[in-house]
């Protein structure tokens, strides 16, 4: 995944930063306790594809 584009994404509900997790291929909203799949290093960006974090990912 490109730095660069690490550095201009934001979580598309609160505007808030992302942490790239590598290993999951996921870009993690700790305030939303969301997690975006990140496809052929492409960010998947909607929230019907993001995927629920649990108490232990928070």
């Amino acid at each position: 995944m490109d730095a660069r584009l690490l550095d201009i994404l934001v979580c598309p509900l609160c505007k808030g930063e992302l942490l790239y997790k590598k290993t999951e291929q996921e870009l993690v909203c700790k305030p939303c306790k969301l997690a975006y799949p990140v496809r052929d290093g492409i960010p998947v960006m909607l929230e019907e594809e993001a995927r629920a974090l649990t108490a232990e990912e928070i």
